[in-house]
């Protein structure tokens, strides 16, 4: 497994117990960043995971826009917690990381969703960043 792909993993980790927690993201990426400190074996993965979760943080409501536009008739609030929290990380790496191309972002993302969610998980994610790729 890539560095990239454990960095997803991390982040959607808090981007998940932040969601469902009810927790702020900045307080759930401080004390993630204080566990890692403490793990210099997974410092490559961790800086990734940090600038995922900052990038979700920092354009939060305009990647919640993009995913209500392109979600059809998914509320986002009704969505399973992995498949917004998926969705957050996957329109932020598409919108924003200019590194990381359309194809992979969305790859790694329906693999998550097929790993960790629903049945259904892995074509809804694929469909709505799909949409949100296209029209951006």
């Amino acid at each position: 497994m890539s560095a990239r792909t454990k960095a997803r993993r991390r982040a959607l980790n808090m981007l998940f117990s932040s969601d469902v927690r009810g927790d702020d993201l900045a307080v759930t990426l401080a004390a993630e960043a204080k566990r890692a400190a403490g793990e210099p074996e997974r410092q490559a993965s961790w800086l990734y995971a940090r600038e995922i979760v900052d990038g979700v943080v920092d354009h939060r409501d305009e990647i919640d826009e993009q995913i209500a536009t392109h979600s059809r008739d998914w509320r986002l609030e009704r969505m399973p917690a992995v498949d917004r929290a998926l969705l957050r990380l996957g329109t932020w790496e598409i919108l924003w990381n200019e590194d990381v191309p359309t194809a992979v972002a969305i790859d790694e993302a329906v693999e998550l969703a097929k790993e960790l969610s629903t049945e259904e998980s892995g074509a809804f994610v694929h469909g709505v960043l799909a949409r949100i790729a296209r029209s951006n």
